[in-house]
């Protein structure tokens, strides 16, 4: 009789036991969800002009802190005066300022202009200084010459020195395009089915110099250089140099390093040598531009999981990045919806001046 009384409370402390677990588990788990949510980050990047006044930015920024937008990526064409005046504007509507330059990428730039042997060469012997590529403000510097790397890297610690400023922001951190965007390439008539000698860069005497010293072999001689696993190390090595030195420097000055990427490593570095799942870089935000690539909705999904497996051990948090022009504010609420569920830990808008009344509401529902 002992025995089977034992038994039954034994049997009933078990239950509660897994009542109490269970219950416990799914309010862990709704824990975890409301902080998944508030830990999410709506972004968006805007083009800064020294013309307006104070009064049109403070509406432009409290449009967005009013619509649930919490960053703001701010282009002053890397003027670190008109950043020191935009940055409180910004903080006061409560959005948090990054500095975004681009940064090889240097169209009308000064003093580089002053100095045409900073400036990438392509495989058929034209440089950037005079001769763009595929756009008239590509004008990109050479990551291998100490001068021109050093010349951005400046440009980046004046930035980082600007008070209120939470990050640098890198864009154009990269080769030109060997490869556009598929849905690009009717705007130029082109057909890009290998990499092209005009738009393979950089062949200039410094970079061909620096590799033949390391590996004994000049990649101008090469029959098909798009085979050369070393040569193309060498170039994806020269922008992750470029990116590591940024953060030391930001980080001395108690920022952070962020960057507007390619989609996803592997499409990086095939399209524009660019490997940022190797860079030293406190986040990234991936331009998942769909349209660009003729891709649907849910290609947002997929290249930001790719993104978020990609940096599994690394201390970098990857926001997603969205192309606004095309979308309905139903397709805002669906691409926050796929970064959410698909690892990033915020969101970004190109750009601000394109948001619409009806996505900025699908954002301000979204960030409740």
């Amino acid at each position: 009789m002992k025995t089977k009384l034992l038994l039954i409370v034994l049997l009933a402390f078990g239950f509660t036991s897994c009542l109490d677990n269970a219950t416990a588990s799914k309010k862990n788990q709704d824990n975890n969800t409301e902080e998944e949510q508030e830990d999410f980050k709506f972004w968006v990047w805007t083009t800064a002009d020294v013309k307006r006044a104070d009064s049109s930015y403070t509406s432009e920024f409290k449009k967005y802190s009013e619509n649930g937008i919490e960053a703001v990526l701010i282009n002053t064409n890397t003027d670190p005066e008109l950043l020191s005046r935009l940055a409180p504007l910004a903080k006061k509507e409560g959005l948090e300022v990054h500095a975004w330059i681009m940064a090889m990428n240097r169209p009308g730039d000064s003093v580089a202009l002053q100095n045409p042997e900073w400036y990438t060469v392509s495989r058929d012997g034209n440089s950037t200084h005079d001769t763009r590529p595929y756009v008239d403000y590509y004008q990109w510097l050479c990551p291998t010459r100490e001068e021109s790397r050093n010349h951005v890297l400046g440009l980046v610690e004046g930035l980082s020195k600007v008070d209120g400023v939470a990050s640098v922001h890198l864009d154009y951190i990269r080769f030109s395009d060997i490869f556009l965007p598929i849905g690009l390439l009717p705007k130029y008539d082109l057909e890009q089915e290998e990499e092209l000698a005009e738009f393979d860069f950089c062949y200039c005497d410094v970079c061909v110099a620096e590799f033949e010293q390391i590996h004994h072999k000049n990649p101008r001689d090469f029959e098909n250089p798009a085979i050369d696993m070393e040569w193309k190390q060498f170039r994806l090595n020269k922008i992750r140099d470029v990116v590591n030195d940024a953060y030391e420097i930001v980080h001395a000055n108690n920022k952070e390093l962020t960057a507007a990427v390619f989609p996803y490593p592997e499409m990086a570095d095939h399209m524009v040598r660019q490997r940022w799942d190797k860079w030293k870089i406190d986040a990234v935000l991936p331009m998942i531009y769909h349209n660009f690539y003729n891709e649907e909705l849910d290609w947002i999904g997929y290249a930001t999981k790719q993104g978020v497996e990609d940096l599994k051990g690394r201390n970098t948090d990857l926001h997603t990045g969205v192309y606004l022009p095309p979308m309905s504010g139903e397709d805002v609420t669906e691409a926050i919806k796929l970064a959410k569920e698909n690892g990033a830990k915020g969101i970004s808008f190109f750009d601000g001046n394109a948001l619409t009344k009806e996505q900025l509401k699908a954002i301000k529902e979204a960030s409740k």
